[in-house]
């Protein structure tokens, strides 16, 4: 293998299209392949916080990020019945100045547009799910459902909770599912005008076992999304989501402030997904497979935190191919997992735990964060048999 390997991206999501379109811009020959027929516009906002936009700024669409989402100045927390305010963390320019970029909120299918064009297009490739991968030790052969195979140096999962490769490198293992379930609806603030309450930017309504996350998904405030997180016992539908209605979320928020009602009210379509986790994995990589994201540390979403975390995985991964070389891949995975296994534990902890800007804390442990300056860890010597 020679010091540009071919690399394989499965799944062209967040993570998956971050890490297609940073290995291309350092030089690395890279083929993306996404299950899904085409791209499609998927309706949930997302955050973007300072430390990921330093990775949109290699990538080359920070700009258009902070044109394109909304820029609140404030996390609020409130008490879900009272209102009253539980934290105020400070965000706007206050972490322009002191996390060295902006914080905003983004609807997730247009950051995505933006992370797809930025890739190689005769690069990527759709409708390709990956049934099988066989490394044979100087190279890995790709099967699809379609019946086509590719042959490449270095296989990047990037492919989910159900991922393919992790699958390869651990044995199937269902995830584990949370106990709670997140409904999502996008609505149109103009509706919101009829009503004489303040629609925050940024706001999380708690109480004692359930919360909902408020905010605006484009510049314009045109759109404005809530997720929830309610618990629910059993999750036997066997699909990744359900439709939810005007009802169900009245009865799952019943008592919360006039606030939440109106955006109850306002709702017109609402779905809910089951939260997926997994304990942290005993292994990232072997060989010439190597994980990332969801595939090897999926969380619930209570930190806004979890495409973050696949996004600066790719960063990272990247950053250390070209730390050692990668024709020393192994010791690039393994200086990779090295310096993102203990940051990805502890988003999974506290985003399990639901106890994030609840209360007034200093976020910069996550915000402040820069995947390209943080020093590396080497990683101690392993013996022999011990997990990678």
């Amino acid at each position: 293998m020679n010091n540009k390997p071919t690399i394989a991206v499965i799944g062209a999501g967040l993570g998956g299209a971050a890490a297609g379109a940073l290995l291309q811009r350092a030089g690395y020959t890279t083929k993306v392949y996404e299950q899904a027929p085409t791209f499609s516009r998927l309706g949930a906002g997302i955050h973007l916080g300072p430390n990921v936009m330093k990775v949109m700024r290699r990538i080359g669409i920070e700009e258009q990020l902070n044109s394109m989402g909304s820029h609140p100045d404030h996390w609020f927390s409130r008490d879900g019945m009272t209102g009253e305010y539980q934290s105020r963390i400070p965000l706007g320019e206050f972490a322009r100045q002191n996390y060295g970029a902006a914080y905003i909120t983004v609807h997730r299918g247009d950051l995505h547009e933006l992370m797809v064009a930025s890739l190689d297009q005769e690069k990527l490739y759709f409708d390709k799910r990956l049934v099988d991968v066989e490394d044979r030790g100087d190279k890995v052969v790709l099967t699809f459902a379609d019946g086509t195979t590719d042959e490449v140096d270095l296989v990047i999962g990037a492919d989910g909770v159900n991922s393919c490769i992790r699958e390869k490198l651990l044995g199937t293992e269902a995830p584990i599912y949370s106990g709670w379930v997140a409904h999502r609806a996008i609505i149109s603030a103009e509706k919101l005008k009829a009503y004489d309450l303040d629609f925050e930017a940024c706001v999380k309504w708690w109480s004692e076992d359930r919360h909902m996350m408020v905010y605006f998904v484009t510049g314009d405030e045109k759109e404005y999304y809530y997720v929830t997180g309610v618990p629910e016992p059993e999750w036997s539908h066997g699909t990744s989501f359900v439709e939810s209605s005007q009802q169900e979320m009245r009865q799952a928020f019943e008592g919360y402030h006039p606030t939440v009602q109106a955006l109850i009210d306002c709702t017109e379509t609402v779905t809910k997904w089951p939260l997926l986790e997994r304990n942290p994995l005993p292994l990232w990589h072997d060989n010439r497979l190597v994980l990332l994201g969801d595939a090897c540390h999926p969380m619930k979403p209570h930190m806004a935190q979890g495409a973050a975390m696949a996004i600066e995985d790719a960063a990272m991964l990247v950053r250390c191919l070209d730390e050692v070389g990668a024709e020393h891949y192994q010791q690039a995975f393994e200086l990779y997992r090295t310096n993102r296994f203990e940051r990805a534990s502890r988003v999974q902890k506290v985003s399990h735990d639901n106890t994030w800007l609840r209360y007034d804390e200093d976020p910069a442990w996550v915000f402040g964060y820069d995947v390209y300056e943080v020093p590396l860890k080497q990683p101690e010597a392993a013996s022999e048999g011990s997990p990678v």
